[in-house]
C-alpha cells in the first residue's frame, strides 16, 4: 500500500509542471500576435463616432481575442506537421509533443463556441458574424492554401483586417466607408508584411514545403511586390483623411510613413538575392510602419 501510494504521488504533476502545461497551452493562441490583432480591434472601438459601454467594449475585446486566439490554436493544429520541419517552430508545443492534438483540437473549437456568442450579445449579430468569417478563412481556407499557392497571401490578409473592422461595427453597428477603409489600411499593410517574412524566411518554408511568394516566384518578384504595396498604403492610409475620420495633419502623417516605407521596399532592390538582414530590417519596417500609423490615427482623430 505504502509503494502504491509513493507511485501515485509520482505521477502527479508538479506545480513546475502544470504551469509548464498552461505555458503551452497559452503558447498554443500565439500571445503577441493575438494581442496585436485584438489592439487593432480596441482601434476601431476607438475611432467609431460612439463607443459602447466600458464593460461592453472589455467583452468585445476578450470575445475578439479568444476568437483571434482558437484560430491560431487551429492553425497550430492543422500545420502540426510542417511545424516540425521548420526550424523557426519545431519547438511548439504540438510538434514537440508536449501537447495532446486533441487537446489543442478541443481548445480550438470550444473559444469560439463561447466568444462568438458572447460577440453577438455584447455588441452585436454583425460583429459575432464577421468573427466568425475571420475565424473560419483564417484556419480552414488560409491555412491549406499556404501548401499549394501564393494566393494565400491575399486571402489571409482579409482575416488579418477583419479585426478593427469588428471594433467598428461593435460601437456602430454596420458598416460604411469609415469602417472599410480600417479594413483595407490593414489589408494593403499585411502584403508588404508578410512578402518581407516570405524573403526573410524562405529558406524554412522550403523545409516545410510552403508555397510563399518568395520561394516560387523568386526574391526579386517578391521585392517589386513589396515595393508596390507599400506604395499603395500612401493612398490608403490617407482614407480616413478624405473621409473626416482624421485631420489632414494625419493624412500628411500616413502620406510620410507610406512614402518612408516604400523608400525602405525600394532600397531592397539593390541588395543581393539571399541577403536575410535587409529583409529582416524591413519586415522591423512594416511593424513600425503599423504603430505609428495607428498612433498618428488616435492624434488626429475627429
Amino acid at each position: 500500500m505504502p509503494t502504491q501510494s509513493r507511485t501515485a504521488a509520482h505521477t502527479l504533476p508538479s506545480p513546475l509542471q502544470a504551469l509548464r502545461g498552461l505555458g503551452d497551452l497559452f503558447a498554443l493562441a500565439k500571445p503577441r500576435l493575438s494581442g496585436m490583432v485584438v489592439s487593432t480591434t480596441a482601434a476601431g472601438l476607438w475611432l467609431a463616432p460612439e463607443q459602447p459601454s466600458a464593460p461592453r467594449a472589455a467583452a468585445v475585446l476578450v470575445g475578439t481575442g479568444m476568437v483571434v486566439g482558437a484560430a491560431n490554436v487551429l492553425n497550430n493544429y492543422l500545420e502540426r506537421d510542417v511545424d516540425s520541419l521548420m526550424r523557426r517552430t519545431w519547438g511548439r508545443p504540438l510538434p514537440a509533443g508536449r501537447i495532446e492534438p486533441a487537446t489543442a483540437l478541443a481548445l480550438g473549437i470550444g473559444m469560439p463556441a463561447f466568444a462568438i456568442p458572447m460577440l453577438a450579445y455584447a455588441a452585436n449579430p454583425l460583429t459575432a458574424l464577421l468573427a466568425l468569417v475571420a475565424l473560419v478563412s483564417y484556419a480552414f481556407v488560409y491555412t491549406p492554401m499556404k501548401r499549394w499557392t501564393t494566393a494565400a497571401l491575399f486571402v489571409g490578409a482579409i482575416p488579418g483586417a477583419i479585426p478593427p473592422l469588428m471594433g467598428w461595427t461593435a460601437a456602430t453597428g454596420g458598416i460604411d466607408a469609415r469602417g472599410l477603409a480600417l479594413f483595407a489600411l490593414l489589408f494593403v499593410w499585411q502584403l508588404p508584411h508578410f512578402l518581407a517574412i516570405s524573403i526573410y524566411l524562405k529558406e524554412d518554408y522550403a523545409r516545410g514545403g510552403l508555397k510563399v511568394f518568395a520561394l516560387v516566384h523568386g526574391e526579386r518578384s517578391a521585392k517589386i511586390w513589396a515595393l508596390g504595396t507599400s506604395a499603395l498604403l500612401v493612398p490608403v492610409g490617407m482614407l480616413p483623411a478624405f473621409l473626416g475620420m482624421a485631420s489632414w495633419g494625419y493624412g500628411a502623417v500616413a502620406a510620410l510613413l507610406g512614402g518612408g516605407l516604400s523608400l525602405a521596399a525600394a532600397s531592397g532592390l539593390g541588395r543581393p538575392e539571399g541577403e536575410a538582414r535587409w529583409a529582416r530590417n524591413f519586415f522591423l519596417s512594416t511593424l513600425l510602419y503599423l504603430v505609428a500609423i495607428f498612433i498618428a490615427l488616435f492624434l488626429g482623430a475627429r
